[in-house]
């Protein structure tokens, strides 16, 4: 499979203070990968760092094969779309403003497209999104990067301030994004098992580095390997070796 998004030796954080070593991750087209781990381990930072939302204290991301630049406009329109943490809606607009806003000229992907994946928006759309509740307003923020019709979502704790049962339905529409236009997904995920229902790979984080990955079965076999990544400590690496993960 084609790498759209590649990073070797990435190192992140802010200013000069280093919270991300030596990330070495791939997403290919139709794939969704999860980063998975506890707060503070640094999947949010090197989501934004390869976003150039952050800048890249070393190493390398390439998309699409070629070398990213620093500048987050400018990777953006070499095909990744951030859905950040916060969502980053225009809560004053409606739903079609923002939708209308997130569409480029050149984009093969008309908002009807995206209202096939998102159909409870299509009723919402002289709605301002600030009055939508949590689940239509992540909803919003998805549509909006699909809208802008990219190669690769990076997509930040989509589960944020969300009722399990929401995460439950959105989680399979990120799957289908993938698979029906061939999109990468990388994913931030709380909800470990869930994502790792829709992810085909998965890197577990702790204190900055890769310490497993491994396919979403593989990860989701190994119980005792996530629980420490999410009590913040450091799993075994000769026991995730054993176990065929890194």
């Amino acid at each position: 499979m084609t790498a759209l998004i590649e990073t070797h030796d990435l190192s992140c954080g802010y200013g000069k203070l280093p919270v991300v070593r030596h990330l070495d991750l791939t997403v290919a087209a139709g794939e969704v990968v999860c980063l998975l781990g506890a707060n503070g381990a640094g999947k949010t930072t090197s989501l934004l760092t390869i976003a150039g939302a952050l800048p890249r204290l070393g190493g390398t991301v390439h998309v699409g094969g070629r070398p990213a630049p620093a500048a987050a406009h400018v990777v953006a329109r070499r095909g990744l779309a951030l859905v950040p943490e916060g969502r980053g809606l225009f809560y004053r607009l409606t739903v079609a403003e923002n939708l209308r806003l997130r569409r480029h000229r050149r984009s093969s992907v008309s908002i009807d497209d995206v209202l096939g994946h998102f159909p409870v928006l299509a009723n919402l759309m002289g709605r301002r999104a600030g009055l939508l509740s949590g689940g239509e307003q992540q909803m919003l923020a998805l549509a909006g990067a699909l809208v802008a019709d990219p190669q690769v979502i990076l997509l930040d704790e989509m589960s944020l301030g969300l009722a399990p049962i929401i995460v439950e339905r959105l989680l399979p529409i990120v799957r289908s994004i993938a698979d029906e236009r061939g999109m990468g997904v990388l994913l931030v995920e709380q909800h470990i098992l869930a994502a790792l229902t829709v992810a085909d790979r998965g890197y577990v984080m702790a204190h900055g580095s890769v310490v497993a990955e491994g396919t979403a079965s593989e990860l989701r076999r190994d119980a005792e390997l996530l629980e420490a990544s999410y009590l913040g400590e450091k799993p075994s690496i000769d026991a995730a070796i054993a176990e065929g993960l890194v």
